[in-house]
């Protein structure tokens, strides 16, 4: 094995051969839990798509030699600490059982496709050798910088594609950090959310674009053909700290989230409880990305990492202290300070859009909040901000 150390993003590349077959098990065993390879990036369907494909194919069964694929894996700290394994020769002396099926293909998915299929009309492929590339790393941002600064010259993905390419290590890594979430609910093992502290493993990927991007409109399937977006994706997530901030930005939705939802008026409304608050994204994505713009700066005009720094340190003690005052409310008191009916009527306007709307009137309200240091004496001057 081959062991060479990225300084910039602290990861280890690790190159080396495996038979098809080595690899092809490898794959299948950490994606059972998605159900197919699919979910990560789908094989090409174009026309011409499936003719490279098919060349591809023909090309292996006559014994080609493909480019090695990359595949990423987020290990723990103490793991990462042993590497490298100067003398390592099979793949389980250098990744962790308990990882194995949360590797992510960053660079390789049509290749890997390709193999399959040869492999299913000649069983002889499977014996074939070829070279696969390791990324380790034990941070979910290293991943997801590496792989949109690195993987140049590739057919466009969407925002959304890229990231889900790292959805699971993700995932893990905010259950890991934001020991206040409830619970994550995702494709595979789904559910609804009943109580305070629950989201949807999609919308917390929203909500991660939207901090990054600081925008309350995020379309993940259109591709990164704005520049200025991805330029800033990757300024963020370059910075150490960034992945913590976000981290740091869910902790205080969840606080808020709880703290609101201990108000119940009983009545069979859509804002009837203050857990109906945060029951849909245009809340979410508001207070993430009032933070954000706060925090980070507004797009073009980024503030210094340590600003940054000392103004995400100012939102959550402003929070936490916000969220221990509303504690100590009764219901009846809490129900006054949330002004539910005041944010009903504000959102009963008659609009257009009505999904941009309600984005950007909770964005607005949660501007104020902010700007106010979470001291304000009802969420009523929030609701009618807009």
């Amino acid at each position: 094995m081959n062991w060479l150390f990225d300084e910039r993003t602290e990861c280890y590349s690790v190159q080396t051969t495996l038979t098809v077959g080595e690899y092809l098990d490898l794959v299948e065993s950490a994606y059972q839990s998605k159900g197919s390879l699919s979910g990560q990036r789908d094989a090409l369907k174009t026309t011409t798509g499936k003719r490279i494909r098919e060349r591809m194919v023909s090309d292996i069964r006559r014994g080609a030699v493909l480019p090695p694929v990359v595949i990423g894996v987020v290990v723990d700290e103490k793991t990462f600490q042993k590497y490298p394994v100067a003398d390592a020769i099979l793949i389980e002396e250098i990744l962790p059982e308990d990882v194995k099926g949360k590797l992510s293909i960053i660079d390789g998915m049509q290749r890997t496709t390709a193999l399959m299929e040869a492999a299913s009309v000649d069983i002889g492929v499977r014996d074939r050798a070829m070279r696969v590339e390791f990324w380790l790393t034990r941070s979910v941002r290293a991943m997801v910088y590496r792989m949109l600064v690195l993987n140049t010259g590739q057919v466009p993905w969407t925002l959304g594609r890229q990231l889900s390419v790292v959805y699971a290590p993700l995932l893990a890594e905010i259950t890991d950090r934001v020991p206040e979430l409830n619970r994550v609910f995702t494709p595979d093992k789904g559910g609804r959310r009943v109580t305070a502290g629950e989201f949807g493993s999609d919308a917390i990927v929203e909500l991660y674009i939207a901090f990054n991007l600081r925008k309350v409109t995020v379309d993940t399937k259109e591709s990164l053909s704005d520049e200025f977006s991805r330029l800033d994706f990757v300024e963020n997530v370059s910075d150490d700290r960034f992945q913590g901030q976000f981290y740091s930005v869910m902790s205080v939705l969840v606080q808020l989230d709880k703290a609101f939802s201990k108000y119940d008026s009983g009545a069979p409304v859509r804002f009837g409880k203050g857990r109906n608050i945060f029951d849909g994204q245009p809340a979410r994505i508001g207070l993430v990305v009032a933070i954000a713009q706060y925090v980070l700066g507004r797009p073009g005009a980024d503030r210094q990492s340590g600003e940054r720094a000392t103004r995400m340190d100012e939102i959550v003690t402003n929070a936490g202290a916000m969220c221990t005052r509303v504690g100590k409310l009764n219901v009846e008191e809490l129900g006054d300070f949330l002004r539910l009916e005041v944010l009903t009527e504000t959102l009963d306007r008659r609009v257009g859009q009505v999904g941009r709307y309600e984005r950007n009137m909770f964005f607005e309200a949660f501007n104020v909040l902010v700007s106010e240091g979470f001291e304000v004496p009802s969420m009523e001057p929030c609701w009618r901000a807009n």
